[in-house]
């Protein structure tokens, strides 16, 4: 057992043998930890709260389907168990046209740059642009705040760079004309 001080807090980690693999090691630290609640319930609850449409498809899948400023967003949970996390991600319904693929890609770099929490991202194939970003939770319980608060974040981020997107899609701008022109603030209401 080999004993650490991270941020004044005492740690014991087991010793790992050299001929010990990463998987074996990670196995190895696995608690028997038994959730009080799952966190697709919570989301699912936060629909019902929110009155959102919604599909469980599996114990640990739900979709959802929420109206925002611009457009209607689907939004796919998915709880991965072995990496104790609960993946987001939010498609909206913009497609990339093959001659607009690269200013897309751009675009999405130029934003993930400015971003803290989570990513944009776009399945090639369909050109549909996605939201993606997950809650680890590692032991922890979840609660529905972190729930909400996960999608919130990925709506408001959505709803915030949409019109980027817009105008590099169907305007044909270029990314940095698409974000200079979306991304003024304003004051007060007219």
């Amino acid at each position: 057992m080999r004993i650490r001080v991270i941020g004044g807090c005492v740690a014991e980690f087991p010793a790992v043998a050299e001929s010990q693999s990463i998987g074996a090691f990670m196995a190895s630290i696995e608690s028997a930890f038994e959730r009080v609640s799952h966190p697709v319930d919570l989301v699912e609850n936060l629909a019902t709260t929110h009155d959102w449409a919604f599909e469980r498809s599996a114990v640990d899948e739900i979709t959802l389907s929420v109206a925002g400023s611009w457009c209607d967003y689907h939004v796919s949970l998915n709880w991965r168990d072995d990496l104790e996390a609960l993946h987001m991600a939010c498609a909206f319904e913009l497609k990339a046209s093959k001659p607009r693929m690269n200013e897309i890609y751009l675009l999405i770099a130029t934003i993930n740059e400015q971003l803290w929490l989570g990513h944009f991202d776009i399945w090639r194939q369909e050109g549909m642009l996605l939201f993606r970003q997950s809650l680890m939770l590692n032991g922890a319980e979840p609660t529905g705040a972190q729930c909400e608060a996960l999608l919130h974040a990925a709506l408001s981020t959505c709803e915030r760079y949409y019109q980027s997107f817009q105008y590099v899609i169907w305007a044909g701008k270029s990314a940095s004309d698409a974000l200079a022109t979306t991304m003024f603030e304003t004051e007060g209401q007219a």
